[in-house]
This record gives structure tokens, C-alpha cells and sequence, in this order.
């Protein structure tokens, strides 16, 4: 595990099982009881549906791309020295879609194309901290 130099996500009560479960390699997402709604970012409660419990279900991580952006530069310098990179928004096969970069491509729009098979990887940023990330399949 290399020194990770950038910003680092905070797990908070909300979001916790879900920074739980990519450290374990086994993504899940929440999913609507009654619904079976599946729904990425973590949540208090059900968009639409303030009533309606949510519950965290494992996903299988695969996907296609939606959409994506290929920054060349960042305000943030710790992200800046890396650019250009892909940013991927995923729609997952259960259908709620998630932000994650897009990695083992290169970063041009010749390269990268939307509705691209992807699968998740697993990213040990560091001991407390796993980022999930997507590559082509």
C-alpha cells in the first residue's frame, strides 16, 4: 500500500456499511424493502418515499458506463498531479448509478466509451480505507 496523498472519505453512521463493505471487497448499495428500488449514495431514507426502510444488499459490482469527464487539471493539487483521469458515472446492473474513476484505460475520449461493460476493483488506499474503482470488462 503506496502513501495516498489525496482527499479521503469520512464515513459517517449513514454511510459507514457501505465504506464497510468495499473494505471487504463485497460491495452493497441500499435497496427499498417494499420497492426493491436499489439507490447509491448512502441515505437516511428513501428519496421519493420518505416511509419506505431501506436495507444493505450486496450488488455484483458489474456495470455500464453512463457517462464520464476526463479532467486535465484540478483546483485541488493533490488531485490535479494525476489528471488527466476518468471520472465514470456507473450505472450498476441493479440500476442506481455511482460515481467512481475509471481505471486500467486511458484517459482519452477514443478510449473510453459510454456503455462500456464495466466491473468494480478494489482499491486498498490505505489500512482503514478501501475506494472502489471500475475497469472494463
Amino acid at each position: 500500500m503506496a502513501d495516498y496523498d489525496r482527499p479521503l472519505p469520512k464515513p459517517d453512521p449513514v454511510t459507514k456499511p457501505f465504506w464497510d463493505s468495499v473494505k471487504e471487497h463485497a460491495i452493497k448499495i441500499q435497496r427499498g424493502k417494499t420497492s426493491g428500488r436499489y439507490v447509491f449514495y448512502p441515505r437516511a431514507m428513501m428519496p421519493g418515499d420518505l416511509e419506505e426502510e431501506l436495507e444493505w444488499v450486496s450488488v455484483s459490482g458489474r456495470g455500464t458506463l453512463f457517462a464520464f469527464s476526463i479532467p486535465h487539471r484540478h483546483a485541488n493539487r493533490a488531485f490535479g498531479s494525476r489528471a488527466p483521469y476518468v471520472v465514470a458515472l456507473v450505472e450498476l446492473e441493479e440500476g442506481a448509478r455511482m460515481l467512481a474513476n475509471l481505471v486500467d484505460v486511458e484517459p482519452t475520449p477514443e478510449a473510453v466509451k459510454i456503455g462500456m461493460p464495466l466491473e468494480i476493483v478494489y482499491d486498498d488506499v490505505t489500512e482503514e480505507i478501501t475506494l472502489p474503482r471500475f475497469k472494463p470488462r
